[in-house]
């Protein structure tokens, strides 16, 4: 039979994206389909956007820090900031990022589409787009639609008072008083931007602690160097139960375990941070006899191909956040990667351990592998010991002079093997500093091998150096 294309990619984020230009490589004739901007929420609502204003926002707090700048021997006068001119330097971001991007596809012949996509039979798609709707046959088809904000029941989005991160990438207002809801990645780097340029925040969590998807032990010290010095007042175990926009915004609150009314918050405006789930509608799954499952997500096999009831749907495949398997922009590359790999029948599978994640607050977190807490799961349920290893910022040259000692370094490993099964770093550049700790992860090296890397004095990187030394590996 003969189709269209080898390969149709439905959505041009950076999943998407990667899994063009590698299809081109292996000689694929492919096309890729995008309803909106190309480059997807990663370069358009989410990671390249808002590490510009973390950039930003970054320099006016170090600037701002007379005491800190008095240690290294400078004086600096005022600091003033345009809240116009730093979100022109995010938007000049996207914009230059989101051309490249398309450029690259052009530039290797990958054809781009401008519509709405959706699978409207095996191997054959339906395009909708301003002068009507076109079909595309390919041999396999492949679905990287992303996610949207969640938005919880009982919230109202105006997208002015009352707004998501999609909207808050924009910097349009700097509100005196703005209430976070949720302390995930996305509410702690808002909170490093608003705090820095004068905002008073509060932060308000539904579970029992702040920034649950870290290691408790990592949260507990972030907490206590990013939140508790700052002007943010923090709720956890407290529901935001209703949101109104307005001026002011009405934000009820509630026990989140009970549902018993607690307080009424009025404050400026109101972000609302509380995760992401996939965006899965109207891509015609029904067509070939696929649901997605009851989070919304397009359940996959380790090789990316599209399964149910356990069984392979034929050609039909899909990454990146829509799958919910790692939601992140560099796991969904990783993800397109893998699947153009076995497109190709060169079998391969996403080590999902050892890709790393980061918070890009002032300082990072970053973190690659497993939690304390769920590496002491895993060795009780398999039969091994536990243990970690620790070294602080405070000890490491580099560190004390650039006068930023805060942060902690933790490693987790097996005691039997000395195998390396997570590590969390809170400090300076740990989201550059988490990448060897992926590598060597993805390695399944021991911590008794990497006590013997080399590491450029004096540097950062020297963090993790003195960590490995310190883990005793019992066998």
């Amino acid at each position: 039979m003969s189709f269209d294309y080898d390969l149709v990619i439905i959505g041009a984020g950076v999943g998407g994206h990667g899994a063009a230009l590698h299809a081109v490589q292996c000689g694929l004739k492919t096309a890729i389909i995008e309803a909106a901007e190309m480059g997807g929420t990663c370069v358009n609502r989410g990671c390249i956007p808002s590490k510009a204003l973390l950039a930003a926002s970054g320099r006016v707090r170090e600037l701002s820090d007379q005491q800190h700048l008095a240690a290294l021997g400078l004086t600096v006068g005022g600091v003033a900031f345009e809240r116009g001119a730093i979100a022109d330097h995010a938007n000049n971001l996207v914009s230059k990022i989101r051309g490249d991007l398309t450029n690259s596809l052009k530039r290797l012949g990958v054809d781009t589409i401008q519509g709405w996509g959706k699978v409207a039979a095996p191997q054959k798609v339906s395009v909708k787009t301003e002068t009507g709707e076109k079909f595309i046959t390919a041999r396999d088809i492949l679905l990287s639609t992303g996610s949207i904000p969640f938005v919880p029941p009982g919230i109202e989005i105006d997208g002015k008072t009352v707004f998501t991160s999609d909207q808050a990438v924009k910097l349009e207002t700097l509100p005196d008083w703005i209430a976070i809801i949720g302390s995930g990645y996305i509410g702690l780097e808002f909170s490093d931007i608003y705090s820095a340029l004068g905002c008073e925040i509060t932060m308000i969590e539904a579970l029992d602690t702040l920034m649950p998807g870290f290691d408790p032990e990592i949260a507990k010290l972030a907490e206590r160097i990013l939140i508790t010095p700052r002007d943010i007042e923090t709720y956890s175990g407290t529901l935001a139960k209703k949101v109104t926009p307005g001026s002011p915004v009405v934000i009820e609150l509630a026990d989140a375990k009970t549902k018993e009314p607690l307080e009424v918050l009025e404050v400026d405006a109101c972000l609302v941070a509380t995760g992401r789930i996939p965006a899965t509608k109207n891509l015609g799954l029904e067509n070939v006899g696929v649901q997605p499952n009851r989070r919304g997500f397009i359940e996959v096999n380790d090789q990316m191909a599209v399964v149910l009831d356990g069984q392979v749907v034929p050609n039909l495949w899909a990454i990146g956040d829509a799958t919910g398997k790692m939601m992140l922009a560099h796991a969904a590359s990783a993800q397109g990667v893998v699947c153009v790999e076995n497109i190709c029948g060169r079998e391969k599978t996403v080590d999902y351990r050892s890709i790393p994640a980061a918070a890009f607050t002032h300082p990072e977190i970053s973190y690659v592998g497993l939690t304390e807490p769920q590496a002491r799961e895993l060795g009780e349920a398999e039969g091994f010991t536990v243990a970690t290893a620790k070294t602080y910022f405070k000890g490491n040259s580099k560190a004390l002079a650039e006068g930023e000692t805060d942060g902690i370094a933790k490693v987790v490993y097996r005691q039997d093997t000395g195998e390396l099964l997570g590590v969390h770093i809170l400090g300076l550049h740990a989201s550059d500093l988490i990448q060897e700790a992926a590598n060597a992860i993805a390695q399944r090296q021991g911590v008794q091998n990497l006590a013997f890397n080399v590491h450029t004095h004096p540097t950062l990187s020297e963090v993790l150096d003195e960590a490995f030394k310190r883990a005793k590996v019992t066998a």
